[in-house]
């Protein structure tokens, strides 16, 4: 059965430079986004915008057997095994990126009380950067700080490739963030955002994913266990 990852590992600078210049190659590997780490509503100029000693990987596997293997004798494998990471089964998505055209818009449904993980890919157009950062910070930062969120994240390719990684308690924390349903000053940043975007696009291409998790493997600073998992 087909299967998604997302890792979060500290690797050496050259090593994560050359894992985001060359297409990850592996056995079973359908397609992998590599990035840098970045830390959500952090400021502009900031060593925090890129974190090339925080490497995040995003990958789409025929299976979970050619996963395994790639950790265990893959030379970039190995290094990423010794972080965190966590197995996905698709759901569903909202937009597209030609990589992962060929998903369908719902491959099953969610319950509302499940733990979610959502991730998003663009690929920006650049001369709406300025417009992009205006509307995306207080987004960022209501992700963040928001309490349903167990880990929030970013990652960023140059020159125009931006990701985030979320893991929410539940569907319906999630979707409520989305919708603006929250309480407080921060609930409708997300909706005017997508608004905005609708208006006039950041993007060449946008997609949303959600994910349902299925386990997850090792430590990411000094803590596992992000994903919420019921009983």
């Amino acid at each position: 059965m087909s299967l998604y990852s997302f890792h979060l590992a500290a690797l050496p600078p050259l090593t994560a430079v050359g894992a985001m210049l060359q297409p990850l190659k592996a056995p079973g590997l359908v397609h992998a986004e590599v990035f840098a780490g970045m830390a959500l509503g952090a400021p502009i100029v900031s060593p925090r915008r890129m974190q090339l000693k925080r490497t995040a990987v995003f990958a789409h596997w025929a299976d979970e057997q050619a996963l395994s293997s790639f950790l265990s004798s893959d030379p970039l494998g190995r290094k990423l095994d010794q972080g965190w990471h966590v197995r996905l089964r698709y759901l569903r998505r909202w937009g597209e990126v030609s990589e992962f055209s060929g998903l369908p818009e719902t491959a099953e449904p969610s319950r509302p009380d499940e733990p979610v993980v959502a991730v998003t890919l663009a690929r920006l157009r650049l001369p709406e950067l300025p417009r992009f950062i205006q509307w995306g910070r207080p987004v960022e930062r209501q992700i963040r700080d928001h309490p349903e969120a167990t880990l929030a994240l970013a990652g960023l390719r140059l020159p125009r490739t931006v990701s985030t990684f979320s893991i929410w308690t539940s569907t319906r924390a999630m979707t409520g963030m989305v919708s603006g349903r929250d309480d407080g000053e921060a609930a409708p940043r997300h909706a005017k955002a997508m608004a905005e975007r609708e208006r006039r696009d950041f993007h060449h291409e946008f997609t949303t994913l959600r994910f349902r998790p299925l386990s997850e493997h090792g430590s990411w600073e000094g803590r596992s266990h992000y994903i919420p998992w019921r009983e």
